[in-house]
């Protein structure tokens, strides 16, 4: 199978949010929304070529802020084969989660996020022993925003009993986001940081960028 390029990777992922309505969500046409991310290719200079269907590390996403697509929407456009992805954050508090300062995560902005991987290998570890793995890794672990970006493109990164954290949000609290497959639609739930699971892994990539 021929890898695309990054470029044609590129457009193929602004292609799917223009598919899937995300412009009228954030209140713009579809030639002004493409126009924001385009300033996003010269980030992909000298990137690698990015292979189709990849599912075990992925080499970039587009990231939309919750300021142009809130998290609820942005789930609910998520898919699993023919089922629609939502959100269940009982007790409450979505909205006080938040990056953590430590990722120099872009505010009000589109970006791009580098090498995902979805941390297979650190299933059963609690999310906290896990992010302190992934960081001797000089990585760092993916917000929400990114995990949604992640299985907007890529949905086969989601599978039964290999699962993911979402540790690089965070409210001050226990909580740790993740998402799952629940009733067989992809969930954006939280475990709790000290607590393993066998099927959870914890999320993270190699780097950022942004215009």
């Amino acid at each position: 199978m021929n890898a695309r390029t990054p470029i044609e990777e590129f457009d193929n992922q602004v292609q799917t949010l223009l598919r899937i309505g995300y412009p009228a969500i954030a209140e713009m046409s579809a030639d002004a929304f493409t126009e924001r991310l385009q300033p996003l290719k010269r980030v992909l200079e000298g990137a690698s070529p990015v292979l189709p269907n990849e599912d075990a590390r992925v080499p970039f996403v587009i990231v939309i802020p919750r300021e142009w697509v809130p998290l609820e929407q942005a789930m609910a456009l998520t898919q699993l084969k023919d089922k629609m992805g939502y959100i269940d954050f009982r007790p409450g508090g979505l909205e006080t989660f938040k990056p953590l300062s430590e990722l120099g995560v872009p505010e009000g902005r589109a970006y791009l996020v580098f090498d995902l991987d979805t941390g297979s290998d650190l299933r059963n570890l609690p999310p906290v022993e896990a992010l302190a793995e992934i960081r001797t890794r000089r990585r760092t672990p993916l917000t929400m925003e990114e995990g949604i970006a992640l299985l907007t493109h890529f949905p086969e990164t989601l599978k039964k009993n290999h699962c993911f954290s979402l540790a690089g949000s965070r409210s001050g609290d226990r909580r740790v986001p993740a998402l799952w497959i629940s009733q067989n639609r992809p969930r954006l739930g939280w475990c709790w940081a000290g607590n393993p699971h066998t099927w959870l892994g914890t999320a993270s990539c190699a780097g950022r960028g942004a215009e």
